[in-house]
């Protein structure tokens, strides 16, 4: 079995997806989006593919080597992020040729289903509650979301006030027995973030993700140490050697690795291990399509301190069957492969020319501010 060909398809709202082929007729899906920079990923992946063309799909780490050391620079949220996507499509061939699913070739499963967690948002209370509620009604037992916007290095109360408003808000909606986590996609400053995490504590997050960019992995330590929510980053992190100070320095309880940024699926699975001797917890990061969530639903199925999963689709424009959540779980996904079969008639309906601008963030004053 060699590799024969691929080919890219640009999917609205933002995403990329991988297709690779054999010349024995099985063929692989990833995901490599790398939003706003998909353009990017796509010439990096022309570039890996040229290098791996002909080779055996099933010998991956192999592969996995040649294209991440082969070319002298390492890293980056690019070539990362293309090389995901491949890994993951990879594997989705091996799963098939074996007619197993990706995570028994990785231990085997050690649980029965796989909690969800979804994400709601406003500046606006009223909408956000209509959301929550809407996110509940669909058998969510977790939400996640962002009560910040643009905030300075200092900031006034007034901005404190309005996070913890809507997080008080939201919390007197849920009550106890339902898990709140709060995203501040590195838009704090390390002082703000010790702030606000005081202001926040009595509603009890479930954790308090990105409260600092991940730069300075000792500033995040920092805000770990002054606060008992529980912090949580990985997103902007790739392969093992960017998570390897986080967890050494114990800057975060909760890991979040991207499985279309990282390096894919098996580099995951080794992060998670690194994780186990820390004691801290997984739950990977997946704002993407249904391909990137299926390829998380493996690595969760076979890591024993898995949290929760991020979703923003379930697949159902895309998948043949998409997921089904019951009670705030989806169950563990049992065909060959990553499990999941895209539907190439629906696709077609979602193709675009790949052009997607991440918004931005200004300060009053016009200066640009963390996104």
């Amino acid at each position: 079995m060699t590799i024969k060909d691929y080919q890219l398809y640009h999917v609205r709202p933002r995403y990329l997806l991988l297709k690779i082929e054999t010349d024995d007729g099985l063929y692989g899906w990833g995901e490599p989006t790398l939003e706003g920079q998909t353009p990017a990923v796509e010439a990096a992946i022309g570039q890996l593919m040229r290098l791996i063309k002909g080779e055996d799909p099933r010998r991956i780490e192999h592969l996995w080597q040649r294209m991440y050391r082969g070319g002298f620079y390492r890293g980056g949220p690019v070539l990362c992020s293309a090389i995901s996507g491949i890994e993951q499509a990879l594997w989705d061939i091996l799963g098939k040729s074996l007619n197993v699913p990706v995570y028994q070739l990785l231990g085997g499963r050690v649980r029965d289903r796989i909690r969800l967690y979804g994400q709601i948002g406003s500046r606006r209370p009223e909408i956000l509650i209509e959301r929550f509620r809407r996110l509940r009604a669909q058998g969510m037992t977790m939400a996640k979301f962002s009560p910040w916007w643009a905030t300075k290095i200092v900031d006034s109360p007034a901005v404190v006030e309005r996070a913890v408003d809507l997080m008080a808000a939201v919390r007197e909606e849920a009550g106890s027995g339902f898990d709140l986590a709060l995203d501040c996609h590195g838009r704090l400053s390390p002082a703000m973030a010790i702030r606000f995490a005081k202001a926040l504590e009595p509603y009890h997050p479930m954790f308090l993700e990105e409260p600092c960019l991940p730069e300075n992995v000792d500033t995040m330590v920092t805000v770990a140490r002054s606060t008992s929510i529980p912090i949580a980053t990985g997103e902007r992190l790739f392969t093992r050697w960017g998570f390897r100070e986080v967890l050494e320095k114990q800057a975060a309880a909760i890991i979040q690795p991207d499985l279309s940024h990282i390096g894919g699926i098996f580099e995951a699975r080794k992060v998670a291990a690194m994780a186990e001797v820390y004691y801290a917890a997984v739950a990977p990061h997946c704002p993407l399509s249904a391909v990137s969530l299926a390829a998380c639903l493996q690595l969760a199925a076979c890591i024993p301190n898995f949290l929760a999963q991020e979703h923003v689709s379930l697949g159902e424009k895309l998948l043949v069957q998409p997921f089904v959540i019951q009670d705030g779980y989806v169950g563990v996904p049992d065909k060959p492969g990553l499990g999941i079969e895209v539907d190439e008639g629906k696709l077609a309906e979602l193709l675009y020319d790949g052009h997607w601008t991440t918004p931005e963030l200004r300060h009053d004053d016009g200066s640009v501010a963390d996104w």
